[in-house]
């Protein structure tokens, strides 16, 4: 009577290893694409804050901006942020509105835009209550 071994075959230990590879290998890809998203997702919404925080500053500072394009850059959560703000009249009769666009990048270069918010403030002059007028409409940033 012959005695059957029992156990694994080679081919049987060889295709396992293969599907727990292939497993492995889609569980770190997956990983690391969670980690990218929440890293971009973390600076998006930094990016945010930096804009929403430099309109303020001009509503405080109850600031009448120059028409036209300033280039600037500020630190936030440890890191240098650098944005654009564009200033340009609006269709209101009066001039005492005008129309704010903040742009906010991740690189000297400003070649990420990471945030994009508009406003709209009063002219602190004009009596204009500012908590009435300004509004803000934020639009994803792309890549350039």
């Amino acid at each position: 009577m012959l005695k059957k071994n029992k156990g694994f075959t080679l081919i049987e230990i060889m295709v396992a290893m293969a599907v727990i590879a292939i497993a492995l290998a889609a569980l770190m890809k997956a990983s690391g694409n969670h980690t990218s998203s929440a890293a971009y997702l973390k600076a998006k919404t930094l990016a945010h804050y930096v804009a929403m925080n430099e309109i303020t500053q001009l509503q405080i500072d109850k600031a009448w901006p120059d028409l036209g394009s300033i280039k600037k850059s500020s630190e936030m959560a440890g890191v240098e942020w650098y944005w654009t703000r564009e200033i340009e009249k609006t269709a209101d009769e009066s001039g005492n509105i005008r129309g704010v666009k903040f742009t906010v990048y991740q690189d000297e270069d400003r070649t990420l835009n990471l945030a994009q918010i508009q406003a709209f403030i009063a002219n602190p002059a004009s009596g204009i209550d500012p908590t009435a007028t300004t509004t803000t409409r934020s639009t994803s940033g792309g890549g350039g």
